[in-house]
C-alpha cells in the first residue's frame, strides 16, 4: 500500500492535541502500520550479510568485493539504489568521505566513508531528521582490522534498521526530508559522524534531528535481565555549543533539562507510547552511557540535535571482544545473540518518529517568555514560512511542572498567532515550550524558550 501526502496523512497525538474523538481512524491506523512494517526477516537477512564480510573494521581491506568495510560499504550503497529503484528514484544516495591520520587508533592515512541516502520532502526539502547507523566492528584489539570481526549486533543491528525504515519510509512521500546514514570510523574515534556534520555544515542542511542506533538486537544483558519490551534513549541536557553568554542566561530561565535534544526524546518518547506495541523508552539524562560515546555526539559537537537509542540491557561479553571461549563462557558479537524481531521493533520507532516529525511543519523558531512578577506567562514565536509549511494548522503551547520529565498541559493557536497569554499560569511553577501543529495533527517536537531549547532558524 502506498499513501501520499494529498490523499490520507497520519494524525498525532489526536486526543491529546485537537481534541477529536479517541476512536480508530484511517490516518491513525496508518502510523501504526509504520511502526509494525519493519520485518524481523528482511532484517536478519541484513545482519547475516554484513557478517559474512567477516570484518568491517574501518582499517581492514577496503579492495576484496566480499570481506571488509570497502565491500560492506559498496554493498550498503547498492542496497540503498534497489531501494530508490523500487520507488522510482526516490533517493539521492551517495557516499560523504574523509581521510583521517595520526590518531591513536588511526596511524596512518585512512578515507573514511559514510553512506547516505535522501529522500526529499516536498515542500521543505533542505529540513531533515536523520536515521545512523555505524557500519564498522572491532574486537579487543581496537588496531585488529584483519581478524574476524562479525559486529552482528554493535553495529550491524543498527545499520539493518536504517536499511529497513529506508524500504517502509519511500513507500510514502513527507513535507520534510528524510536522511538515511551509516557511518564508518565510529570505533576508532567517531570520525564517520564529524565528517558528515561539518559537511552538513557546509551544504546549509537544516538538521533538526539524529537518531543514532547503536546496538538495537540484544535483550539479554550481562546481569542476566531478559526484557523485550524496554529501550534507552540519551540525549544531552545542555547544548555542547552553548556561550558563555547563554549560559548565564540559562541560569536565571532554566533549560538545564530542555535541550533540543532533550525534547527530542521526549518526543521519541511520546511516539513509542502511542504508535509502538509492548514498548517503554527510557528516557537517560545523560549524553551517552557512564564515559562512553556513540555517533550522535558529532552531530551535537556542530549544534544539532541528536539522541541515541538502544537496547536497555547490554551484554558486554558480546561487545569488542575476540571471539573465543574462556572457562564456559563464549566471547564475541555474534548472530546468535541477535534478537531480530526486537531490533525490528526498535526500527519501528525510529520509522515513527521520523515520519512524525517530516509531516509536522518545521518546529517553532525564536521562542521566547515573559512573565516575571506577574500571574501571567506568555509566549511568542516567529511565523513559519507558509510555502515551507504549507501543512501548518497553527501552535501548541505546552507547560509542565519543572520535575516532571514530560509535558503536561496545552493549549492550542491557529496558524495567525504568534503570541499567546496564559492566564493565572504562574512563570515561576512551570517550564514551557511551543510546538508547531499540523492540518492533519502531526506535531514538531517543542521548543523551550530562548536559546537553551533552540532548534534553530
Amino acid at each position: 500500500m502506498k499513501l501520499f501526502k494529498a490523499t490520507v496523512l497520519p494524525i498525532l497525538f489526536t486526543t491529546l492535541l485537537i481534541g477529536i474523538s479517541s476512536a480508530q481512524t484511517p490516518e491513525t491506523e496508518v502510523l501504526r502500520e509504520i511502526g509494525a512494517a519493519p520485518s524481523a526477516d528482511r532484517i536478519e537477512a541484513d545482519i547475516t550479510k554484513l557478517v559474512d564480510f567477516g570484518t568491517r573494521h574501518t582499517l581492514s581491506d577496503t579492495t576484496s568485493d566480499t570481506r571488509g568495510i570497502g565491500a560492506a560499504r559498496r554493498w550498503l550503497k547498492a542496497e540503498f539504489e534497489r531501494i530508490s529503484e523500487a520507488c522510482g528514484g526516490c533517493l539521492e544516495v551517495f557516499y560523504v568521505s574523509g581521510v583521517i591520520e595520526g590518531t591513536q587508533r588511526i596511524p596512518e592515512p585512512t578515507n573514511i566513508v559514510n553512506v547516505v541516502a535522501i529522500q526529499r520532502g516536498t515542500a521543505d526539502p533542505n529540513r531533515f531528521i536523520m536515521m545512523s547507523g555505524d557500519i564498522d566492528s572491532r574486537v579487543s584489539d581496537a588496531l585488529d582490522g584483519t581478524s574476524d570481526s562479525p559486529g552482528a549486533n554493535d553495529n550491524a543491528s543498527g545499520v539493518a534498521g536504517v536499511l529497513e525504515a529506508a524500504r517502509v519510509l519511500t513507500q510514502y512521500e513527507f513535507e520534510g526530508s528524510i536522511m538515511y546514514a551509516q557511518l564508518s570510523g565510529e570505533e576508532q574515534g567517531l570520525f564517520g559522524g564529524q565528517i558528515l556534520a561539518e559537511h552538513a555544515k557546509e551544504q546549509g542542511w537544516d538538521i533538526k534531528g539524529v537518531l543514532n542506533n547503536d546496538m538495537i538486537g540484544n535483550i539479554q544483558g550481562i546481569n542476566g535481565v531478559i526484557d523485550n519490551t524496554t529501550a534507552r534513549v540519551f540525549s544531552e541536557g545542555t547544548r555542547a555549543v552553548e556561550t558563555e553568554r547563554e549560559a548565564r542566561i540559562r541560569r536565571f530561565t532554566g533549560g538545564e533539562v530542555d535541550s533540543p535534544s532533550r525534547n527530542l526524546a521526549r518526543y521519541v518518547d511520546k511516539m513509542a507510547d502511542l504508535y509502538i506495541r509492548n514498548l517503554d523508552v527510557m528516557m537517560i539524562y545523560r549524553l551517552d552511557r557512564f564515559g562512553r560515546g556513540g555517533h550522535h555526539r558529532p552531530f551535537n559537537d556542530a549544534g544539532f540535535p541528536g539522541v541515541r537509542i538502544m537496547e536497555t540491557n547490554e551484554d558486554y561479553n558480546h561487545q569488542h571482544q575476540d571471539l573465543r571461549t574462556e572457562d564456559g563462557v563464549e566471547y564475541g558479537d555474534v548472530l546468535s545473540e541477535v534478537e531480530f524481531d526486537y531490533a525490528a521493533k526498535l526500527t519501528g520507532l525510529n520509522a515513527v518518529v521520523m515520519a512524525g516529525m517530516s509531516w509536522a511543519p518545521k518546529p517553532p523558531a525564536e521562542v521566547s517568555i515573559s512573565g516575571a512578577v506577574r500571574p501571567s506567562a506568555t509566549l511568542s514565536w516567529k511565523a513559519l514560512d507558509p510555502d515551507k509549511n504549507p501543512q501548518l494548522a497553527g501552535y501548541r503551547i505546552y507547560w509542565r511542572l519543572t520535575d516532571s520529565n514530560q509535558w503536561e498541559k496545552s493549549v492550542f493557536v491557529p496558524a495567525d498567532v504568534t503570541e499567546h497569554t496564559l492566564e493565572n499560569v504562574v512563570i515561576d511553577n512551570y517550564y514551557f515550550g511551543v510546538a508547531s501543529v499540523s492540518k492533519s495533527g502531526f506535531e514538531s517536537p517543542v521548543v523551550f524558550p530562548g536559546p537553551a531549547g533552540s532548534f534553530g532558524d
